[in-house]
């Protein structure tokens, strides 16, 4: 059994569950409202009472920097060590996710042909309902080929603040 740290951080749109291993590298990151989702993805990806969550007062780095991209440093969060468990496609989804610049958005067909999968685009959708760690990895920047809002595990309204929020700070 994996023991995680679980931190909880209150931020402008509700307070986020924030998951550490014990080299620092996020392992998920939730709103509270969603913490079903999150228990659920853990058992997908770990088994089902593979992971033990130890809550601790939120300290870690990923707290601060989660805290200052609140505040308006959207770059806080950039380098943030994660280690997210799922497949390799997922994973080369995810990583993609991370090299869409603060500010912008594409679509999940452009996401695909990003990487190197450019019918692949249900599949990039389903991959980015699979990340465990929003914001950080952030699967709210991935819209509609019309640039429509399409779900987000987070609601549609946290999306839409978060991307007016990293509009108006890129700027």
């Amino acid at each position: 059994m994996q023991t995680f740290s679980l931190e909880r951080v209150d931020t402008a749109t509700g307070r986020m569950l924030l998951v550490t291993d014990d080299h620092g590298r996020l392992r998920a990151l939730d709103w509270e409202d969603h913490e079903p989702r999150m228990h659920l993805l853990f058992r997908r990806s770990y088994g089902a009472g593979a992971v033990r969550l130890r809550e601790v007062a939120p300290a870690s780095r990923a707290a601060r920097a989660l805290t200052a991209y609140f505040d308006g440093e959207l770059d806080a969060i950039a380098r943030l060590p994660t280690a997210a468990e799922g497949t390799a496609f997922q994973r080369s989804v995810w990583a993609a996710l991370r090299r869409i610049p603060i500010g912008q958005t594409i679509s999940y067909g452009t996401l695909a042909a990003r990487i190197g999968r450019p019918r692949a685009a249900r599949a990039v959708g389903l991959a980015n309902g699979s990340n465990p760690i929003a914001i950080v990895v952030p699967c709210h920047r991935v819209i509609g080929a019309n640039a429509s809002l399409t779900g987000y595990g987070g609601g549609l309204a946290r999306k839409r603040w978060l991307l007016a929020h990293e509009s108006r700070r890129s700027k």
